[in-house]
């Protein structure tokens, strides 16, 4: 495949400090991604962030009887993928903000789950993550690079410094683990910061039988004061009456700190203060 520096010298263009553009270069992180996202030959898959195309190749040569929809919003970008890309029978271009995908559209025209892949800009990557989620009934997996930091809370085990309020929310419904790490100097330009490419499997049914609502209140209070203990921190969603009886009805000790407790336990604190007051 064509370097992206190539590319960008080709078309004489430059990457955009105001898009984020970083051009990843390095063969390894491009196999390991392509290997994560693809698992048969007729696979659909959405490409968030097509960028010059380097990856969209690499997935179209993996896909001959599928399809690659490599959704790119950036001018300049769209118009190299075109040039490079568009008239290969099983690569689609389409000019869209991934934050407004027709996920279910484009899984109807498949006949099956997608697959998703793409660097997430940081600035944006929670919602695009959330929207993933969101669909999660149209798609089986989404391989996604994030800034390393970010990746990292989506593996992290309790009790971890990295264990937060963003991986607990997303184990509800999918099973999350790594693929690669991409070092600074794995782009062209290199980035201040080092990425890592996660997987999400979607999950048919969500982790625990839990009231999602309640398990959202209960997750962010318990996380949003990190210092406090777990007793305390839940007053900033429910009333300390049914806190104390819903710390006595599971068996979680009030005096532990909220990023200590597993996704199960958290789902049993939220089933029991579904119904609680704000204080």
């Amino acid at each position: 495949m064509t370097d992206p520096r190539t590319l960008l010298k080709k078309y004489g263009l430059s990457a955009k400090k105001s898009w984020g553009q970083n051009f990843l270069v390095d063969d390894r992180v491009y196999s390991a991604i392509v290997a994560a996202t693809v698992r048969a030959s007729d696979d659909w898959v959405v490409e968030i962030g097509a960028g010059l195309g380097t990856l969209t190749g690499r997935l179209a040569d993996a896909v001959p009887a599928g399809r690659v929809v490599a959704v790119e919003r950036e001018r300049d970008m769209v118009g190299v993928l075109e040039r490079e890309l568009g008239s290969r029978p099983n690569v689609e271009v389409r000019a869209a903000n991934a934050l407004d995908l027709d996920y279910e559209g484009i899984a109807s025209r498949a006949g099956k789950k997608l697959a998703v892949v793409g660097n997430l800009p940081y600035q944006i990557a929670t919602p695009l993550l959330f929207g993933m989620i969101a669909a999660r009934a149209h798609i089986a997996r989404a391989v996604i690079m994030l800034q390393r930091e970010m990746a990292d809370r989506l593996v992290a085990a309790p009790g971890t410094d990295a264990y937060s309020a963003l991986g607990v929310m997303v184990a509800l419904h999918a099973d999350v683990t790594p693929v690669v790490r991409a070092k600074a100097g794995a782009f062209h330009p290199a980035p201040r910061v080092d990425s890592a490419v996660v997987c999400l499997t979607m999950r048919a049914e969500p982790r625990h039988a839990v009231d999602e609502g309640a398990y959202g209140r209960v997750v962010h209070a318990a996380f949003g004061q990190r210092r406090k203990t777990l007793r305390n921190a839940l007053r900033a969603a429910f009333d300390a009456e049914a806190i104390d009886a819903a710390l006595a009805t599971t068996g979680v000790d009030g005096r532990r700190r909220g990023e200590t407790l597993t996704t199960a336990e958290l789902a049993g604190l939220a089933n029991e203060l579904s119904h609680a007051r704000a204080p």
